[in-house]
């Protein structure tokens, strides 16, 4: 099996004002800005990305956007396009997470076309597929997923599909408390990488990382992230707040 390096990506969501991400920053940076064993990206409002970006400066905590448009440029009031997030030296982007999806009423061939231009940006999605509550009891779990999955990566090549990370987030486990159990979130995921297989190569699915974004907390995520198929977490809630968000890092570590 592939040796993949864990990643614990913080999503902030609408939170943190420009001086509040530069204090939360310098808390991480002082204490994971050097670390090698786990790959940490934080993803701020845009109003903080350009000061943050200049404090991950020298370290190797990576910065992520929440969002982008698929355009170059243009008419489209209130967006944000590839080519400003990279002159922000913005590395990795989420793309089709839930709340957009539900709140915002993106569909799975918008979603598609945001992968594709952050792919031919050079910018790495963090692509969030996942069942809202009345689906997983429904049992259509796994046909939601293959679903969003095989549309929001159609055009993708097996070149590109490697710069690739999935993030497989049960919708009704975003902010309420509840979490996929262990091996609820494990069958997912190696369901995913079953259909990475299909779609790019078995090489290709063994290189591209799968997170867990359902709640994931220090009490949790040792037993999440020792599964084989979980490659780290998307984190809402915890990762406000740094002394939660670097035990998640450090039990990233743990092998």
């Amino acid at each position: 099996m592939t040796h993949r390096k864990k990643l614990i990506a913080g999503n902030w969501k609408m939170n943190k004002t420009s001086a509040d991400a530069a204090a939360l920053v310098r808390e991480l940076t002082a204490a994971a800005g050097q670390r090698t064993d786990v790959e940490v990206v934080v993803c701020p409002p845009f109003t903080a990305m350009e000061g943050v970006s200049r404090l991950l400066d020298g370290s190797n905590v990576r910065l992520g956007a929440q969002n982008l448009h698929p355009e170059k440029n243009g008419a489209f009031t209130g967006e944000i396009s590839a080519d400003m997030l990279r002159a922000l030296f913005v590395s990795h982007v989420i793309l089709g997470h839930s709340e957009r999806r539900t709140l915002f009423g993106e569909q799975d061939a918008f979603i598609n076309q945001k992968v594709l231009a952050a792919l031919k940006n050079q910018l790495r999605p963090i692509f969030c597929v996942g069942e809202t509550l009345v689906e997983r009891e429904s049992g259509a779990t796994l046909t939601v997923v293959q679903t969003q999955l095989e549309a929001g990566l159609a055009g993708v090549s097996r070149e590109q599909a490697a710069d690739v990370i999935v993030a497989y987030e049960p919708v009704w486990a975003i902010g309420t408390g509840k979490v996929a159990t262990t091996e609820q979130a494990q069958e997912v995921h190696a369901f995913i990488r079953t259909l990475l297989t299909k779609l790019f190569s078995e090489p290709v699915a063994q290189k591209i990382r799968i997170l867990y974004g359902g709640s994931m907390k220090p009490a949790n995520a040792p037993e999440l992230l020792a599964q084989p198929d979980i490659d780290g977490g998307l984190i809402g809630g915890a990762s406000l707040e740094a002394r939660s968000f670097l035990e998640l890092v450090t039990a990233a570590a743990v092998k």
